[in-house]
């Protein structure tokens, strides 16, 4: 059995970069949540306190990543020979766990308040929801360019944009609760950032359910993969094609291919750096078999 690894010129580069915007999005959404729940409970406005604790989760998301992607960069050791790679599939699978469990105490609450509005200052709702916005759309940002590649910089992007969105509606609300004094908009969109966190955290929880059951990550083709191997000159069948994700950034393959005639000897760097270039697949392992085509029937 042969296998070949790929890996990125620039990938520490590429980390230090990571880290860097995962410590600024810390350290902005951490001031944030610290302003945004004390004026929360001094103004009584749920729609604040609800924010803030959605913002707290997603700092305690952010922290647990930074920390699972220091743990991936350690080596292998003779326990966890693929090394320490998916802890950072566990960290997406425990953030949107938490994320919906946290939106059922406040969705219960907002139901309370409905029938029973307190009072609220709308014009205080609207200045901390504007800051918000600004906070929540610079912290967004800091991971547009990178969200494509890994889904834990993809799950922050997305979060951070859908705070930036609960923010704007924040300030709307408040802006009506200022000029109408309905109060129970408070509670009203409360609600409504709780579904923006379930619609968010259910793609994430199935997205990280996925790869930590090895299922093919998403965005990688196994049919298409599957039809260039067998294309390759040589080949006359292939089994045991398997593709998993070993983190939430590098993906491995396994196959076993069916050459009855001579191996060149250049072959398995050639196909290891066209799944790369092609499909992404960053750890490759091949089995090369001689056999007949009856044999290849039966366990292809």
């Amino acid at each position: 059995m042969t296998h070949h690894d790929h890996h990125n010129n620039h990938h520490h580069h590429h980390l230090h970069s990571v880290n860097r915007a995962f410590f600024l999005g810390i350290a902005l959404n951490v001031l944030f949540v610290i302003i945004e729940a004390t004026i929360g409970l001094w103004s009584g406005s749920l729609s604040l306190l609800t924010d803030a604790g959605h913002n707290l989760g997603d700092v305690a998301g952010l922290v647990m990543v930074v920390i699972a992607t220091r743990l991936a960069q350690k080596k292998p050791t003779s326990t966890y020979t693929y090394g320490y790679g998916k802890t950072t599939i566990l960290v997406a699978l425990v953030n949107s766990v938490t994320l919906l469990i946290m939106v059922g105490a406040i969705a219960w609450e907002a139901i309370q308040r409905i029938n029973a509005p307190h009072a609220v200052e709308g014009q205080t709702i609207a200045w901390v929801a504007l800051a918000g916005i600004i906070i929540n759309g610079a912290t967004a940002f800091l991971f547009l360019k990178d969200q494509a590649k890994d889904l834990n910089i993809r799950s922050a992007y997305l979060h951070m944009a859908a705070d930036a969105l609960v923010s704007l509606g924040v300030l709307i609300s408040g802006i009506a609760i200022y000029y109408t004094h309905w109060y129970w908009l408070d509670a009203l969109v409360s609600l409504v950032i709780v579904v923006v966190i379930v619609v968010g955290s259910w793609h994430l929880l199935r997205d990280s359910l996925q790869l930590s059951l090895d299922g093919v990550p998403k965005g990688i083709d196994l049919e298409r993969i599957k039809a260039y191997l067998l294309s390759t000159e040589g080949v006359s069948g292939l089994h045991d094609l398997h593709v998993w994700a070993m983190s939430t950034n590098a993906t491995a393959l396994t196959v076993h291919l069916v050459m009855p005639d001579e191996i060149e000897n250049d072959l398995l760097p050639k196909l290891s750096h066209e799944l790369h270039t092609r499909f992404h697949i960053d750890h490759t392992t091949i089995q090369f078999e001689k056999t007949d085509s009856t044999a290849c029937e039966q366990r292809c």
